[in-house]
């Protein structure tokens, strides 16, 4: 019960509170200075280890636990104004009167200073110090757990500095437990905020224990630790959120000096940390204390207090038997258990079973189509449309130097001279899958594969390695990709159908088949090499073939000339021969004449244009007399014209 030094006349030294109150506010005074003196060194750590460490979870914990120690210690200041209050009311000090003698301004803005400064400090009494000091505390404690709030950190092994902590934290947790519990045991006569102060030391023991469970197991592969690390903030960030709030609304309630004060950093939420929970009994007992209303007096809460138990175990077991009823999309299917045992797959629409956990529906696909990537740096970015009159999408650009999210490196053959080598190449091939129709795929999909992606990832990267392993880059590059898809679609699907996996392959897409992008351009100078190369090589052969089809020509000619004249020759010498041998014959039987035929034959074509007379003395006879043969020569005519002469009869 307050008291009011205005009305109350109870001497104040019989009162058990006042009569402590001197050495509970030294008390007080130190442990809120130890509480200060712990936040202040947990932020100066959290500081510098985000500076070397920031991936790790010491900057959250260290921020946390300070956080959690600044609650403290507002609770501990709220609790020692109290304190001082009762020990100034045991002990009143004898007012001195202190006659102002200050000048008064003159200047306009001298007054308007003075006046803002004399409301300035009326409005700070109004709102008092321990008002002002708790919000700060606690609006100080939520930005600590704001700025630790980071839920993606990665786990990370700490070392020896972990077991260091957790000892230092386990300790700091047992001195301040032994403390709650001697708090715990004080009688609320002698001092009423002791049972408050343990409630807000347990948030403070709390907070050390789940962090030295963190340093423990924190761990390279470990995300629970922390993920806690993390979560432990959300404890005394709401405290501090309450506390911030009661020092708001404590602004709007009337505040008198000569009225003992009530502890102001009271907190529901640390209320709670007992066992079992009471939330209705500390509502009850805080209506009861604040506004003088007993909820036992009242019929609706006795009912519904006796009603309560029967109404919900009713409502709990008509949920429970809901739970049995369940709802198939019309893309999906699903696969029911009774106690465990899969006994039907359900179609769209509404079914009914034995409640959870005697029997429950496991959700399978329905003909829904997917697409995957070989790739497993994929990513889960969200899909955005392309607009009509923009860019390219970033997925359709297929330049070799350009490196593609999907592209996946796979070894190929290679050959060098007489020697076997490898090759890197980049590719994008892709799968288009569905889970199969049939009730058995569907329990093959679900039972025999525990990740349907991985599995067909995995199985792909085999078969491209085994398929690429006898294959070079030339002979990638010039294949034709629909009929390489098929290939490793089949293979693919043979290999899901040997392992009954459930997976329909539908469609096998290349996208693309690439040199690696740092060799991209090289690949395009050994490429226009090799062109013109085989250029040069094409220009020589031809100049080649040219000089010897020339050759051949020339050598065709002269032989042929060669063969020409032989034959001419030949066919000479045969007719010679044949002459020869005709003469010899008309020579046998003509004798002499023939000799002087074939003499006057070779004269004549000897003679043949000639403008000849022949006189021989041995023509005609045997007078010897000279003979002209006129039987080669023309008529002798006469150049000049003949005369006319008289036609016989004529008149002259």
């Amino acid at each position: 019960m307050q008291v009011d030094l205005d009305v109350d006349e109870t001497p104040l030294a019989g009162l058990p509170r006042f009569q402590q109150a001197f050495i509970q506010g030294r008390r007080l005074r130190q442990f809120a200075i130890g509480a200060g003196v712990f936040a202040t060194v947990g932020v100066l750590l959290a500081f510098f280890a985000g500076l070397f460490s920031s991936q790790t979870l010491w900057p959250a914990l260290l921020l946390n636990l300070s956080a959690a120690s600044v609650v403290l210690m507002a609770g501990t200041q709220s609790a020692w104004w109290v304190a001082q209050w009762r020990a100034r009311a045991m002990n009143p000090e004898v007012p001195v009167v202190v006659i102002d003698e200050s000048v008064v301004p003159s200047g306009w803005y001298e007054r308007l200073l003075d006046r803002i400064g004399r409301q300035s400090q009326h409005l700070l009494g109004q709102i008092g110090a321990p008002t002002l000091w708790l919000g700060g505390w606690a609006l100080l404690a939520v930005l600590g757990v704001e700025q630790a709030w980071n839920l993606t950190l990665p786990p990370a092994a700490l070392g020896l500095s972990a077991t260091v902590g957790a000892a230092c934290f386990l300790l700091l947790a047992f001195g301040l437990l032994v403390m709650e519990r001697h708090l715990a045991q004080e009688n609320t006569t002698q001092w009423p905020e002791a049972a408050t102060l343990a409630q807000l030391i347990r948030v403070a023991i709390i907070s050390l224990v789940l962090g030295a469970f963190c340093l423990l197991f924190a761990d390279e592969t470990s995300v629970w630790p922390v993920r806690l690390a993390v979560l432990i903030g959300l404890l005394p960030g709401l405290v501090a959120a309450e506390l911030l709030l009661r020092a708001v609304l404590s602004l709007f309630s009337p505040r008198r000096d000569r009225l003992e004060p009530e502890l102001l950093a009271r907190s529901f939420i640390a209320d709670m940390l007992r066992w079992p929970p009471q939330p209705l009994l500390a509502l009850q007992h805080e209506l009861h204390n604040r506004f003088g209303i007993d909820l036992r007096q009242i019929w609706a809460f006795t009912y519904m207090r006796r009603a309560f138990l029967p109404v919900l175990a009713v409502v709990s077991l008509v949920g429970w038997s809901l739970t049995g009823i369940h709802e198939i999309a019309l893309q999906g299917r699903g696969i029911y258990e009774r106690f465990g045992k899969p006994v039907e797959v359900f179609g769209p629409g509404l079914h009914m079973g034995l409640p959870w956990p005697l029997g429950r529906v496991l959700s399978v696909e329905n003909g829904v189509v997917h697409e995957l990537a070989t790739s497993v740096g994929e990513t889960t970015a969200p899909i955005q449309a392309d607009p009509a009159e923009g860019p390219a999408p970033a997925i359709a650009n297929r330049l070799w130097d350009a490196s593609h999210v999907n592209d996946k490196s796979q070894v190929i053959a290679s050959s060098r001279a007489d020697r076997q080598s490898f090759q890197i190449v980049n590719m994008d091939v892709r799968f288009v899958y569905r889970i199969g129709l049939s009730d058995e795929a569907a329990l093959a999909a679900t039972y025999n594969s525990a990740d349907v992606p991985m599995l067909i990832r995995s199985t792909a990267s085999r078969i491209l390695v085994h398929d690429f392993a006898s294959r070079t880059l030339d002979g990638l590059l010039g294949e034709d990709r629909v009929g390489l898809a098929e290939e490793i679609g089949r293979a693919v699907q043979a290999d899901l159908k040997k392992l009954d996996s459930g997976v329909e392959i539908l469609a096998t897409v290349v996208e693309a088949i690439h040199p690696p992008a740092g060799a991209a351009n090289a690949y395009h100078g050994v490429q226009a090499a090799q062109i013109g190369a085989q250029a040069l090589i094409a220009r020589e052969r031809g100049a080649a073939a040219e000089a010897t089809n020339q050759a051949q020509l020339q050598a065709s000619i002269a032989r042929d000339q060669a063969t020409a004249s032989a034959r001419e020759i030949n066919a000479g010498a045969q007719a010679a021969d044949l002459k020869f041998n005709a003469e010899r014959k008309a020579y046998a039987s003509a004798g002499q004449a023939f000799v002087l035929e074939q003499y006057f034959s070779q004269l004549s074509q000897g003679l043949a244009n000639a403008r000849l007379l022949v006189l021989d003395h041995r023509l005609g006879g045997s007078s010897n007399a000279p003979t002209i043969d006129l039987r080669t020569f023309t008529l002798p005519v006469d150049p000049a014209p003949s005369r006319k002469t008289a036609q016989p009869g004529a008149a002259n």
